[in-house]
């Protein structure tokens, strides 16, 4: 940063886009192939690079943002707008499933039986696990307000444990819905109800796994010190993408489980 005139990061040049793209190609024609011939090989070769991919390009961010000095407060503020971005993107990603789920609820046709839950379908009771697991996401809505807090107040020890906390919470989460999808007394094929129902919490369980694996990286930078109370964005975006995960899930709460069923 020495001889440069301007606060700005000029990156250096970088194979990962190149191997990300191949590993990208690689798994969609690897799935194709799973689906018409059976085979795993070509898929499972894919995801292989695309993992090692994800895992040294990420690498070069950190080593970029925390040893190197070149995320400096315009680059943060960037990578601020490139988050927001990102999950306004995923809030019409989900936007979508609910706009399914309402179009086909509110004014069910004959062949449903004119009447929402479809004929014939035994949903799930929402005082039940659904609400243990409402329960479980807002918990880790505050233990991850508690780290962040604990990093401003630059409290390590505080940080790392409410971290910990967030992340078995996360696992214990999904935990529940991989229970919960096991013994549902219909499937994804069970019409618009199992296709709405299994489509908008089964990304939101996606979504949670992400989650987890991104506070899990926060929680190993933690350790390593490589946060401050000034210089933490790492962490601050896995809790914005947490906060995120927490909102639709209420809304998925209200809608599917509790006024859909």
């Amino acid at each position: 940063m020495t001889h440069q005139t301007h606060p700005y990061h000029m990156v250096d040049p970088s194979p990962w886009p190149l191997s990300g793209a191949i590993a990208a190609l690689l798994l969609t024609s690897g799935l194709a192939v799973w689906f018409h011939y059976n085979s795993t090989t070509l898929m499972i070769l894919g995801l292989l690079l695309l993992l090692l991919t994800m895992y040294q390009w990420w690498r070069d961010i950190v080593r970029e943002g925390t040893f190197q000095g070149h995320h400096t407060p315009p680059v943060q503020k960037g990578l601020r707008y490139g988050m927001i971005l990102f999950i306004i993107s995923e809030v019409f990603f989900f936007l979508g499933f609910f706009w399914a789920f309402y179009h086909s609820s509110l004014a069910p046709t004959p062949e449903l039986g004119g009447c929402w839950p479809p004929t014939g379908i035994s949903t799930l009771n929402p005082f039940e696990v659904p609400l243990l697991n409402t329960a479980v996401l807002l918990a880790s809505g505050v233990t991850v307000t508690w780290a962040h807090h604990s990093i401003l107040e630059g409290s390590r020890k505080q940080a790392l444990h409410a971290l910990l906390l967030t992340i078995l919470l996360g696992l214990y989460f999904t935990l529940l819905q991989a229970m919960e999808y096991h013994e549902a007394p219909f499937t994804i094929a069970d019409g618009i109800y199992g296709s709405t129902f299994f489509v908008a919490t089964g990304f939101h369980g996606l979504h949670v796994i992400i989650g987890t694996t991104f506070l899990a990286v926060g929680l190993l930078r933690q350790a390593l010190s490589h946060f401050t109370s000034e210089h933490h964005f790492g962490f601050e975006a896995a809790a914005w993408y947490w906060h995120f995960v927490d909102v639709v899930w209420l809304f998925l709460y209200v809608s599917i489980y509790w006024w859909g069923s």
